[in-house]
């Protein structure tokens, strides 16, 4: 198997499933132009992250990490008349990216953007009574991935969904011996899952465009 194989086949599945999306698109060409790193979830992906959320029945998503604002118009066309979308996002730049692209989507009225290290904001949200919060994307940086975990259980309600991404990193996470950070911001955060009763969680592994990879799906009072 190869990239290029994963690569075609990511974009059969985009071609039979999925119908052209001027908003998604001009939102990814707006990031690439703007120069922003080409990390944001796949069209395959971004479906997942809307099947999910609307099989949740959410209302009230959390999104850390927002990037170019590609995977909040999914999570913001998930939600039901009067729903919210709360996202987090440290880099100035990224943000008024997102912002143009989220306001391009018609999607300005249900994307609550948030400028700032997202555990300085995480907090204020919990003061603010944000939550409770039924489904939650984490898509930051790795290194805090357990703060970040343990944040959107503390916000959300039993029965929401939290999806972690990235959580592969070409196979290394099964590696002990690495010392690679990213790596290891994983390694204990499923140490953490593993010990955590509030939680059923999953790990699937993912091939595609974006190379070998996968994400982390926790139930919250899964048992």
């Amino acid at each position: 198997m190869s990239q290029e194989l994963w690569t075609a086949v990511d974009k059969y599945l985009e071609k039979v499933l999925m119908l052209p999306d001027p908003a998604l698109d001009a939102a990814r060409e707006a990031s690439a132009a703007a120069g922003l790193p080409e990390i944001a979830v796949t069209p395959s992906q971004g479906k997942l992250l809307y099947l999910l959320a609307r099989m949740v029945r959410a209302r009230r998503i959390l999104e850390i990490g927002t990037l170019g604002g590609y995977s909040t118009i999914w999570l913001g066309r998930a939600l039901p008349p009067r729903g919210r979308v709360v996202t987090l996002e440290a880099d100035p730049r990224h943000f008024e990216v997102a912002r143009e692209n989220i306001k391009r989507a018609g999607l300005a009225k249900v994307v609550n953007q948030r400028l700032g290290i997202a555990l300085e904001t995480l907090p204020r949200l919990a003061e603010e009574g944000a939550g409770p919060f039924d489904f939650v994307f984490i898509d930051a940086d790795k290194e805090s991935s357990v703060e970040y975990f343990e944040w959107a259980l503390r916000l959300s309600r039993p029965g929401a969904a939290i999806l972690v991404d990235n959580v592969i990193r070409d196979g290394e996470v099964a590696d002990p011996q690495t010392t690679e950070e990213r790596v290891l911001g994983i390694r204990r955060l499923n140490e953490v899952l593993a010990q955590e009763p509030r939680v059923s969680a999953t790990t699937i592994q993912t091939v595609g465009s974006k190379g070998y990879d996968g994400f982390t799906l926790a139930l919250v009072g899964g048992g």
